[in-house]
């Protein structure tokens, strides 16, 4: 439970590093919950098919924004990239695969300019 609620301690923290485990079950628990979200905004009429989204989903995803990213700077700075790398999203589906790929890669085991490893380092979540 504590790796998917880290980012919500870390709620605006942009520096250090973040394991790939703690970003993927960040990322699981979010689509679980908005997956919850849209079944209910469904069933209580508050979905517009027009917008494409929920009330309630759309709450949640303003809730869980600044968190997303910063947890995604966070997991770049685990790999010894810039957190800058966050805008290839820009590109339409390269920057998507390009990102993926980025959040599969292990962590780099040395202390870098983000901080020491959280694998190897004294700070463990």
């Amino acid at each position: 439970m504590k790796w998917y609620l880290e980012p919500f301690n870390k709620y605006a923290t942009f520096t250090g590093r973040s394991r790939r485990k703690e970003f993927w079950q960040f990322v699981l628990f979010v689509f679980l919950v908005q997956l919850v979200l849209g079944v209910l905004d469904r069933m209580t009429g508050t979905y517009s098919e027009g917008a494409e989204f929920g009330l309630l989903g759309g709450a949640f995803s303003l809730l869980v924004l600044i968190p997303s990213i910063a947890v995604t700077v966070r997991r770049l700075h685990d790999i010894g990239r810039t957190g800058w790398w966050i805008l290839i999203y820009i590109v339409p589906l390269i920057g998507a695969i390009v990102m993926l790929v980025f959040m599969v890669l292990d962590s780099k085991p040395e202390t870098n300019q983000y901080g020491s490893s959280p694998k190897t380092g004294s700070h463990t979540l």
